[in-house]
């Protein structure tokens, strides 16, 4: 299953927003507001929790900086990655989107994909915030 968030513009350089996605603790400013755990557990790693959902482990797994960064699950229960592709604007500005690949069976695709489609759109939105 592949998602992707729309494209949205970060008032900071591709060098600061990437620098921001690898600093783990920065997720928890991004979360939905139905969180109900957010927790680092290593210097590249977190755990998280939405209301009614299983908690998830993520830990940064690659940096091709200043243009990609991707978060893996470490649980092989949920097998996912996030992706954030960034792409230069200017000094000041870049563009970033989401994006979720997971593999799942066509039963659990179906369950979790509005909430995942809901929860990317949050974290993309609250990036354009920034």
């Amino acid at each position: 299953m592949n998602l992707t968030s729309k494209k949205v513009t970060v008032q900071k350089s591709a060098e600061v927003l990437c620098d921001f996605l690898c600093d783990v603790k920065n997720f928890e400013k991004l979360m939905p507001d139905n969180i109900s755990k957010f927790e680092v557990i290593r210097d590249n790693a977190f755990v998280f929790a939405l209301k009614g959902m299983p908690e998830i482990a993520l830990e940064v797994k690659e940096v091709n900086s200043p243009n990609k960064v991707t978060l893996g699950a470490i649980s092989d229960k949920i097998p996912f990655t996030l992706i954030g592709n960034i792409d230069t604007i200017n000094e000041t500005s870049s563009d970033v989107t989401l994006q979720f690949e997971g593999d799942f069976n066509p039963m659990m695709a179906m369950m979790i994909k509005g909430p995942i489609t809901k929860f990317i759109e949050t974290l993309s939105s609250k990036l354009g915030g920034l």
